[in-house]
């Protein structure tokens, strides 16, 4: 009949609808105001473009612009197939001079990873067309890619785009950045903070990207902090690396860790403070709580963007022998595939903590173990509580966001890390990632 269609027909109508679905299902987990409005953060530029990459009619890559003066740190995955990006990164952050002004460049996409020689001349070529654009020397550009792994980068259309990029550099474009950075993100990520040090006005900037291939070490992401606080490098990147290790390296969400995971903060100096240059004066303990708060949102927000994701999950470990061999606990219980499946289930199997508390590796004396969902005891001294009953544990995970604690009752030591459900949307959207 004329008006039958093919099964490749419906197939292809079919696949281009779940693409729109997907590109317009923002997380249920979403912060419910959107994206805030940050504040601008003096010697900082921004702009972004479509290079059509992979992604058509969005855009996909980002440029900022540091001011002279600026510090810059930075930590990265430790995966041992690391991208040219994080390398180069790596490599520059060790010998960049403060007193150049500074680019990174972001694509997504295409996470220039696994591509043998090919990786390391989409970079350099991408960095030699911004250093002679900008007039930036090539050790203080830093590049960064994310989206499919092992496929060759086109830097070409990325190059083609560096003059547009720098003629729309502006310090009003931090959400258009941010969006320009997502992957499978159903949400821009933004966070920040505004303080007084000694009486002078501090301003916190950041923003992420970070949905899937989510574990320590330290997740899919691309996290951007600004500030106008004036530091020295090296006292910045002690205090990132400490705050790193109890926010972004204590989320999780599918336990895989990217090969491409950057995260910088650049502090341009142009606020009215004095320089920091002592790690544990007031000024720098100051600055680095509200740093912390700034991390922990960002790292918070890449959680509830999870892909797929229904329920926001906080574990908390407490007596544990150690603080890391709580961590260990904790995210043995937020990795694990049945406990995930059992919270997207709204099913209070707390059996199933007990199991990944014992798979963990770590000391723990089955009788001395309790455990709550929410401030509801479930279990303790090795069995099921007497003031437990089923239907309170059915009602509580109901609840959107929810919290498992457990006490090993052997020492002091205690971690929190967060996670999300994993659902049938996850499947869907990681078996067909790279159509």
């Amino acid at each position: 009949m004329k008006n039958e269609k093919s099964i490749a027909q419906l197939e292809v109508e079919l696949s281009e609808l779940k693409h729109k679905y997907m590109a317009k299902d923002i997380s249920p987990l979403a912060p419910k105001n959107g994206f805030p409005k940050l504040p601008i953060i003096k010697g900082i530029r921004l702009a972004s473009v479509a290079a059509n990459i992979k992604y058509a009619d969005r855009d996909d890559v980002m440029l900022m612009e540091c001011a002279a003066g600026s510090s810059i740190a930075g930590v990265f995955t430790r995966s041992s197939t690391r991208s040219a990006s994080v390398l180069d990164c790596q490599n520059k952050l060790v010998n960049r001079s403060d007193k150049t002004a500074a680019a990174i460049i972001v694509n997504s996409g295409n996470s220039n990873a696994f591509t043998g020689s090919h990786g390391e001349v989409s970079v350099q070529n991408i960095c030699a067309s911004i250093s002679n654009e900008m007039n930036i020397p090539l050790n203080s550009i830093f590049s960064a890619s994310t989206g499919v792994i092992g496929e060759k980068l086109p830097h070409e259309k990325i190059i083609n785009k560096i003059e547009e990029l720098n003629s729309k550099l502006s310090e009003h474009s931090l959400e258009s950045a941010a969006r320009a950075i997502m992957t499978t993100d159903t949400f821009p990520k933004g966070a920040y903070s505004s303080f007084s040090i000694n009486g002078s006005n501090v301003n916190i900037s950041g923003f992420a990207k970070g949905s899937g291939m989510i574990a320590p070490d330290m997740a899919t992401m691309l996290v951007y902090i600004m500030t106008d606080v004036s530091i020295k490098r090296n006292i910045l990147q002690n205090i990132l690396t400490k705050l790193n290790e109890k926010t972004f390296n204590c989320i999780t969400v599918d336990s895989d860790t990217s090969t491409s995971d950057s995260l910088m903060v650049i502090a341009t100096g142009q606020s009215k403070t004095e320089t920091i240059v002592d790690e544990f004066s007031d000024e720098a303990l100051k600055f680095t709580e509200e740093l912390n708060s700034v991390m922990l949102s960002l790292a918070k927000q890449v959680v509830r963007d999870g892909e797929g994701a229904t329920k926001f999950l906080e574990v908390e470990v407490r007596g544990a022998v150690s603080d890391i061999s709580a961590k260990t606990v904790a995210l043995a219980i937020a990795n694990s595939p049945l406990i995930k499946t059992a919270v997207a289930g709204e099913d209070p199997n707390w059996g199933r903590v007990v199991m990944g508390v014992g798979k963990s590796g770590e000391p723990a004396d089955r009788d001395k173990i309790s455990i709550w969902f929410g401030n509801i005891l479930v279990a303790e001294q090795g069995w099921v509580a007497s003031s437990y009953r089923e239907d309170l544990g059915q009602n509580y995970m109901k609840n959107q966001e929810l919290k498992i604690i457990v006490d090993l009752a052997i020492g002091d030591g205690s971690a929190t890390v967060w996670t999300c459900d994993l659902t049938h949307q996850y499947i869907a959207i990681n078996a067909d990632y790279r159509s």
